[in-house]
């Protein structure tokens, strides 16, 4: 424990010696916390996950990461194990076999509670299933594997801690809240920010039992974090260990202490490296011997220091990989027609390609809000499955978007295949920010260790005055998030293959499910119902559809619509209304991204006018830009600009039937914009 002090404050001490070159790049130290911190990693086996915070090196250190491993990140090196040079100091992702496993998460403050809750709700359920089986379903060690959460206290008012918190105590997950509370945020102290500190706010929720200490006494911390663990890995439940600790370095290399801080003396005078050398000399260490360690340490710190500096960077192309881990369904495989094969609404070959999976798959589950066994979800979407696979496999969430979506990053971490539901598009908001900072980020910021392999089912769309709460279309904002794969299918044969291929894609996947062809009750959806595909059908991502083809024409003024979801209906509606069908070329994209450009981009140049339709208001739209993307391919190919017709730019829709016609395309909407386009 002393050695990994030692190393952890000559590393800190070096930094600011070196701060003309150590401050390049931000980094934050461990000076004051690396008692708790040594306690804690010194104690984890090579079974366990853990999630540590951006002030955590002293745990790394213990865990038997060297001086040189941390610094070839700290100067975003080329070697950095974590990340190859992508992300700051102390942002750790590991996947070695001897050591604790570290999944990839964001700045740590606060958001990684939620991935690294669903990485114990992954162990809780393959230990229910395996208890249930009477078998091995799963691989489990002998001596069962805990999660640790690091987090500093400032960061335990996050909203997104308590929904973590609320369903450890639900569920009795084997996780360990470790919380390093030294009382500052940055500039902002205990006093301004909280009303209670974590062992008290913690009280509040029933079954995790709570433990305040002093994080600075070394025998304290070692036994208590010992015994916890213990008890953990025996009784399967929670804790949060609340570690009183001083900071005594600057909150990051850019924040200097001297700015704001007043209490500097009295933070000094707990500083637990003096309290630990005091114990050494208690326990017959020499003076000398404590000198030596000291010596030989240091000098192994500016080593190593000295070998990173020399270390290579990135190249430029080195930025170009790891955006997704590359999935094995690159063909359309199976068969999407079979001969005795029933008409299939949209809703049910998604029901029974889920259902399909989870029969084979045990590691596929299902959870969200009222997906469970009383309903089987507001849309029927999720019928029979918890009375099928049982309510371990299938079951209810808390209203929880931003749990629901990122406790899918910690469930693929420990090897699960979670299926996700947000029950509206419009209830995706609050989920979006570990959609963006923790599910989609993964695999590219930990340098390709850990995709998140999940499927994020959402309804989206308007139909029957569903108002503004029920009847958003959001795919603009989704598409923007680098990292995640986008399905947008307009009929069940495509949701079937593009399901079962998102299953076998370790990459985050979405996919929206248009409510309104759910059942092909709207007027002019009847295609959206299909033969259902074979259970071997699959449909990779990026392969666009040209669902109604038609001859190049010199005579004729020809048009190439580009569309998906229920625009594919609105534009084949309106060409056979029109009575072009020979004269309308119709482009399901079905999958945004990845998007088949080059079908795109053919069809277009074949046609020489383009129509792109989206349901989503227009401006400042995928649709938008997809619209300038085309214009700029296929420039010197057109008769005309290439045009958009989507809803209405206003806030939201209106419930009252009248004014949501108004506000969204419809086929008439789009017949007259094609003989606009047509005209020009």
């Amino acid at each position: 424990m002393f050695i990994n002090l030692v190393k952890a404050k000559a590393m800190a001490e070096l930094y600011e010696a070196k701060v003309k070159v150590t401050s390049k790049y931000v980094h934050a130290t461990s000076r004051g916390h690396e008692v708790i911190q040594t306690a804690v990693g010194m104690q984890l086996l090579p079974q366990d996950y853990v999630y540590p915070y951006y002030r955590d090196d002293a745990m790394l250190l213990s865990m038997g990461l060297t001086p040189y491993d941390l610094m070839l990140q700290l100067l975003a090196k080329k070697d950095d194990p974590f990340s190859g040079g992508r992300t700051y100091y102390c942002h750790p992702s590991l996947r070695d076999e001897d050591k604790p496993k570290i999944p990839h998460q964001s700045s740590a403050t606060g958001m990684q509670a939620i991935p690294a809750t669903g990485a114990a709700m992954g162990m809780w359920y393959k230990e229910v299933i395996n208890n249930k089986e009477g078998k091995n379903v799963f691989d489990v060690s002998e001596q069962n594997p805990v999660v640790v959460c690091s987090l500093g206290d400032a960061s335990v008012t996050e909203g997104e801690v308590a929904e973590a918190f609320q369903m450890a105590a639900l569920k009795q997950l084997p996780i360990l809240y470790l919380i390093q509370d030294n009382e500052w945020d940055i500039s902002a102290n205990a006093k301004e920010t909280r009303a209670q500190n974590a062992f008290e706010y913690a009280k509040g929720f029933h079954g995790i039992e709570a433990i305040s200490i002093d994080g600075t006494d070394a025998e304290e911390s070692y036994l208590t974090i010992g015994n916890v663990l213990k008890v953990m890995r025996k009784e399967r439940r929670p804790f949060l260990i609340h570690a009183k600790v001083p900071l005594l370095n600057h909150h990051t290399s850019g924040v200097r202490m001297e700015w704001y801080r007043d209490d500097l003396e009295e933070a000094r005078s707990k500083d637990p490296y003096p309290k630990l050398k005091e114990l050494l000399l208690q326990n017959d260490f020499s003076s000398e011997e404590i000198e030596h360690i000291e010596h030989e340490v240091v000098q192994e710190v500016q080593a190593d220091f000295d070998r990173t500096k020399e270390a290579e960077d990135p190249q430029p192309e080195d930025l170009f990989t790891h955006d997704f881990a590359p999935t094995s369904i690159t063909e359309e495989e199976g068969t999407r027609s079979p001969q005795d094969g029933e008409p299939t609404v949209m809703v049910d070959c998604a029901l029974f390609a889920v259902e399909e999976l989870m029969r084979e798959h045990p590691e596929c589950l299902l959870y969200g809000q009222d997906v469970g066994i009383r309903l089987g979800g507001v849309f029927r979407e999720a019928a029979t499955l918890a009375e099928k696979f049982g309510q371990e496999r299938v079951f209810n969430t808390p209203i929880q978007e931003a749990f629901i979506i990122g406790s899918t990053a910690g469930m693929s971490a420990v090897g699960l295949k979670p299926i996700v539901e947000v029950q509206f598009a419009d209830y995706i908001w609050p989920g979006l920010n570990q959609l963006f900072t923790e599910v989609s980020r993964s695999c590219y910021l930990s340098n390709g260790k850990w995709p998140v392999s999940m499927i994020l089912r959402v309804p989206i769309g308007a139909y029957g005055s569903g108002g503004p709460y029920h009847s958003s279309s959001v795919e603009s904002v989704v598409a923007n998030i680098r990292g995640v794969k986008i399905a947008y299918p307009s009929n069940g044969a495509d949701l079937k293959g593009l399901m079962k291929a998102a299953y076998h894609d370790p990459n985050p996947v979405v996919i929206f499910e248009h409510k309104g062809l759910y059942w092909s009750k709207v007027k002019g959806t009847k295609r959206a119902t299909s033969v259902e595909p074979d259970k071997d059908y699959v449909l990779p991502f990026g392969m666009a559809n040209v669902i109604q083809e038609i001859w190049p024409s010199d005579e004729d003024e020809t048009v190439s619509i580009i569309t998906y979801g229920m625009g594919v209906h609105w534009a084949l509606n309106a060409s056979e209304q029109l009575g072009m069908t020979d004269q309308i070329e119709v482009v399901d994209l079905r999958t945004l991204h990845p998007l088949d450009e080059e079908t795109i981009i053919k069809s277009v140049k074949k046609c020489k006018k383009c129509l792109v339709v989206t349901e989503e208001p227009s401006d400042n739209s995928f649709a938008r830009a997809l619209s300038s993307k085309i214009q700029e391919e296929c420039f010197q190919h057109l008769d005309a600009p290439v045009m958009v017709i989507g809803s209405e730019n206003m806030p939201a829709i209106p419930l009252n039937n009248v004014l949501e016609k108004t506000m969204i395309p419809s086929t008439e909407k789009v017949k007259a914009k094609i003989e606009e386009l047509l005209s020009y």
